[in-house]
């Protein structure tokens, strides 16, 4: 049976140097680096990714190279809701992804090398994953000259951890590894989906390749059969506003923090509160349309029937069959562009939809070719819409062993 031995955080650690943000162009002394920020901890598994490239001193580059299974550490870029102190663990795929270039962390943050002949480098990154979550490292952020920071030297010089033997960490961490595995294949399905039912938009609404175009004639660009109709010509938008209420309770309240958009449905759901003082309803396959900085121009479709901020506006098509056009219609640049270019206030930039957003053009292609992309793009979407469920439940079970299994309240 394995023991559990109180280990300070300082002994786990055989390197551990702060980064470095370098110089935006080449110079003689300087060497080409990859830096990793913050903001880029959620997209290190996605081979798309692209991140910063930066000038560095080549005597640094060689002192704070980083390798697999180092850890990278946030000292500072917190916000209100967000405090420091956020982790992530490099991973040999990622360096297999970056083979020509050293990688570096950022200056707002530190790696840390661990002795990986007594501790394992994944199960650590859990644990520090427990303690970010349990509220421990936001003890150590500051507000210090409108920055937050993270008090690093205070973190490692009072942190005393709780570890078992080496083998156990490894058994820990290949189950919690195997949820991560799990929500990181079903993430790149969602991808793939999803670039998939832009790419069929595209070719057949942008670059006009639909199904028969060599048949059928133009007239200045358009398809004949086709309309230039403004959004309130097949959308209406139909969120009202409510009060907090009983005749709410049955709803499930979505925080616009939860529109992406690279993502065609909310991550997740949470009770409404009643210091909501207005509030919007919605239908199950609605489009949320964010409208209030900084989620203004990020579309969703709603997962269920539920109530948001009146910051956003719920829209619902008119025409049958035209479900998937217009969403994917509202995902375009376009879209994003037209609404740039209307904001007027502050708060809801286009607040007023009878105003502004419902003016917006749109190209509408004949009621049959509406059909048949309908009959290819909703089953995609429909499939992304259960993927995202599927993604929520293997990270609220990951979410409920991570403390236990990390604690040792959970028997290996």
């Amino acid at each position: 049976m394995s023991t559990w031995k109180k280990t300070p955080f300082e002994s786990l650690l055989v390197d551990s140097k702060d980064g470095e943000w370098g110089e935006g162009d080449s110079a003689v002394g300087l060497r080409e680096a990859l830096i990793i920020r913050g903001t880029d901890f959620p997209d290190l598994n996605n081979p798309g990714a692209e991140f910063p490239r930066r000038w560095v001193k080549e005597h640094i580059v060689e002192r704070k190279q980083l390798q697999a299974r180092d850890l990278i550490l946030e000292t500072a870029g917190g916000t209100s809701t967000q405090s420091t102190g956020r982790s992530v663990l490099l991973t040999k795929s990622f360096f297999d992804h970056h083979r020509d270039i050293p990688v570096l962390c950022a200056s707002f943050s530190r790696h840390l090398r661990l002795d990986m002949e007594k501790y394992s480098p994944h199960f650590i990154y859990y644990l520090l994953q427990a303690l970010y979550r349990t509220g421990y490292m936001a003890v150590f952020n500051i507000q210090h000259t409108g920055v937050s920071r993270f008090q690093y030297t205070a973190f490692k010089n009072h942190t005393e951890l709780r570890l078992p033997d080496r083998p156990l960490q490894e058994k820990i961490a290949a189950i919690l590894s195997a949820y991560d595995e799990l929500i990181e294949n079903n993430r790149r399905r969602i991808a793939l989906l999803e670039k998939l039912a832009e790419e069929i938009y595209r070719e057949w609404f942008v670059r006009l390749r639909f199904p028969g175009h060599e048949k059928v004639k133009k007239v200045k660009g358009v398809p004949v059969g086709w309309l230039v109709q403004e959004l309130k010509d097949v959308a209406d938008e139909v969120g009202k506003s409510t009060r907090p209420g009983a005749h709410l309770a049955e709803r499930f309240y979505l925080p616009l923090d939860l529109l992406n958009t690279k993502q065609m449905l909310p991550a997740g759901h949470a009770d409404y509160t009643e210091a909501q003082s207005s509030l919007v309803t919605f239908e199950k396959n609605d489009f949320l349309f964010g409208a209030m900085r900084p989620y203004q121009h990020k579309v969703a479709i709603a997962p269920f029937p539920g109530i948001t901020r009146t910051t956003c506006f719920v829209i619902r098509p008119k025409i049958a069959n035209a479900w998937s056009w217009l969403f994917l219609t509202l995902f375009q640049p376009t879209t994003v562009d037209y609404a740039s270019l209307i904001c007027n206030g502050a708060d809801r930039p286009y607040a007023v939809w009878n105003k502004a957003m419902e003016r917006m053009k749109l190209l509408r292609p004949d009621d049959k070719l509406l059909e048949k992309f309908e009959a290819i793009a909703r089953p995609i979407l429909d499939a992304i819409v259960s993927m995202y469920f599927v993604q929520q439940k293997l990270t609220a079970c990951r979410d409920k062993l991570l403390p236990r299994l990390i604690s040792g309240k959970i028997a290996v």
